[in-house]
Formats: structure tokens, sequence, C-alpha cells
């Protein structure tokens, strides 16, 4: 089949298939479908979108269809990305396990492992979260401590986890966690595959200036992770870990281009308009198209390295340096949000889990310039080994 007669066949399917509450845009967390043991769907369309895409393999597009994906090639799967967009769907399916572990496993899992976990994934059963960075492991994370010590056909875990995105809901975490303490500290550390559910596994929320709790310690107290379930030889965690956090940018990065709220229509909202439709002040009329021509050519650039990736060029150091322009867009939508609101967006009603908070959203945005990679170590990386410039 042609591009062009997917295209066709794509749109007629998405138009049939996609509820009409899906094609709107999202407001808060709660329009968010994450999955999981014990996900809530907000209404049936939510329930409806997820199956449909599911039964095509189209939450987890190219992937192989006996992982659960739609076996889709990169040209395909990017022209769906495009038709969803014209009718602004939303994304059926969000998740770390999508993002970030999938990839992983498809490059360093065992075909079992593959089988056991990427379908799980691709349907919206089990929610995964990322166990790296560590109180005393941060930007240095291999300095990381948490320990895992092999008894027969499993690991027993000990050590506290720190930020950790959304553990308080998830069901599964990978986890770097060091197996080898003899070994020099990148070579030392092991992927593992840790049940929540389990004692040896809690959590505790960190609240935030938003009044958000997003993030989480998390702690391992004898916590059992199966042998099984380690991704790679033991020791190869480091190597499976940066190819993972190159993901996990791309996944924050793309809010930059692609996600976030949008000044226009915020304008819109709030009745900022002057008589021929446009928006009424000068100045952020200019802002809006700055970002929306910056968001545009970051798209662009993202497909091309995208492009270059998938014939063997890798990513390398770009990734630091799309990372950072990623997180700085983001910031500037969110800045232009309130802009465009004045003084309603300052607003701060509700409970901190409230939906379509300006505000509490503004504040949030804050921390895309520390999550996956701090913005002062991402351009030290990016002067270091794309630039070439000399230490200090």
């Amino acid at each position: 089949m042609s591009l062009e007669e997917f295209r066709a066949e794509t749109r007629a399917w998405l138009e049939a298939n996609c509820p009409d509450s899906m094609r709107t845009p999202i407001s808060g967390e709660g329009d968010i479908c994450w999955g999981g043991r014990d996900w809530k769907f907000k209404s049936e369309d939510q329930r409806l979108w997820l199956e449909r895409m599911v039964s095509k393999g189209w939450t987890v597009p190219a992937w192989p269809t006996e992982y659960g994906g739609g076996g889709l090639s990169k040209d395909k799967a990017f022209v769906l990305k495009e038709e969803m967009k014209r009718i602004g769907a939303r994304s059926p399916l969000d998740s770390f396990g999508i993002w970030m572990l999938g990839p992983a496993l498809l490059k360093f899992g065992t075909h079992e492992q593959k089988l056991e976990h990427l379908p799980p994934i691709a349907r919206g059963e089990i929610r995964w979260c990322q166990g790296y960075s560590e109180p005393g492991a941060g930007s240095d994370l291999a300095s990381l401590r948490t320990k895992g010590v092999l008894d027969g056909d499993h690991y027993t875990v000990n050590g506290q986890k720190v930020w950790t995105s959304y553990a308080d809901k998830s069901d599964w975490i990978f986890a770097l966690v060091r197996t080898e303490p003899d070994a020099p500290k990148h070579e030392g550390i092991s992927f593992l595959l840790i049940d929540m559910a389990q004692d040896g596994v809690s959590t505790k929320p960190i609240k935030l200036i938003s009044g958000k709790s997003p993030f989480c310690e998390t702690f391992f107290d004898d916590a059992r992770a199966l042998v099984k379930n380690r991704v790679g030889d033991a020791g190869q965690g480091w190597t499976i870990a940066k190819y993972l956090l190159s993901h996990e940018r791309a996944s924050i990065v793309s809010e930059g281009a692609f996600g976030g709220l949008n000044p226009i229509t915020a304008a819109t909202a709030s009745g900022e308009m002057d008589e021929d439709g446009k928006l009424a002040d000068p100045i952020l009329r200019g802002e809006v198209a700055k970002l929306t021509i910056d968001g545009l050519a970051f798209e662009a650039t993202m497909r091309r390295v995208k492009e270059e990736a998938d014939h063997g060029e890798g990513v390398g150091a770009r990734a630091s340096a799309l990372k950072y322009l990623g997180t700085e867009l983001n910031k500037r939508r969110h800045e232009l949000n309130m802009s465009a609101l004045g003084s309603d967006g300052l607003l701060w009603e509700g409970d901190a889990e409230s939906d379509g908070d300006p505000a509490r959203n503004w504040l949030r945005a804050r921390a895309n310039s520390i999550e996956g990679g701090t913005s002062e170590i991402q351009l030290n990386i990016v002067a270091k080994r794309v630039l070439e410039l000399p230490g200090g």
C-alpha cells in the first residue's frame, strides 16, 4: 500500500472511530489516559478511544505486531501522527512504558521479556515509573547506592529513589540498581524491572510549589526483583540507562513543539481579540507568532534528527541540545498563556489536583529545566561534545 493510500485509509478510519470529545484540547491532567491496573477512565469516550486504537496497534504504531504494536513503517507511523494532528485527536494512551521502557526493551530485552512486558504496555494495562535519581545521585547518577544482592532466582533490593514521577500511581518500576559492588561505578549497575505490588516497595509524594505531587520518593526494603526481569547482562545497566535517557529527553522536549497550552486559544477564551478576530495586543501577537514559528522549526529539526537516527547515524550529544531547546519552548508557551489570560491567569482556585489551572501549570513547567537532566548539564554536554570548547 502506498503512503497516499494509507493516508486516505487512515483518515477515513480516524473520522469514523475517534469520538468528538477526544478531538478537543486537553485541559488538564485528568484528560490524559495513563492506563494501569487501577486506572479509572474519565469518560466512556476515553475508554472507547483507547480500545479502538489498541485494536489497531496504534498506541505504539511502529512496534512489531507480536508485541502489541501496529507494525507500521516509520513513514506510515508519521502519517498516522499527521492525520491525528489534523483532526485534533488526543493521544489514546500516554505512558513511560511507551516513551522510555519500550524502546529499551526492544533494543536490549530478550524475546521472552518483550512478550511478557510490551503487550500490556501497548494495551495500557500496566503503568510504569522510572527509578534513576537518588538523594545523593542526581546529575552524577553513576554514584547511586541502591543495592541488589543476588539470591537464587532473584535480587534482594534495598535503597531509595527520588523524583520518581507518578510512583504512587504506578504498577511496576524500571530501576538502576548496584549489583556488582566491586566493579567500577559505571560498570556495577544493572537494569531491573520490579513489581511495585509487594510489601518491600513504598512511596511518598513530594509536594511541589504548584501544590501538586507528581514526583515521589520510592523506598526498597528487601524488595524482590526476579533475575528474569534483569534487562541485559549484570553490570550493563549504565549502557541501557544512557539509551533510555535519550528517549526520556525526547518525550520532554516534544512538549516544546507539540504539547502544552495554546496562547491563541487562551486569548480567544478570555475575549482579548480585536474586531478583525486577531489578538488585540500587537506585542503578544508577535510573541505568539514567533513561538509558533520556532515550534515548527523545532518540529522539523526533531524529525530530521529522528530520520538520521533511523539510518544509523545516532543522536549522541544532539539529544542534549534538543532537550534544552524543547524545555525553553515549553516554558515560553506557558509564559505566553499566562500573558494571554492577563489577570485571569493568576487565579489560584480549587485543590492542587484541579485541571486547567494556568498558574499551577506555569509553575510545573519550570521543572522541565531539571527533570531528565538539568539545563546546566545539557549545556555543558553541548559545549564539550558538540561545540568542542576547551574545559575551564
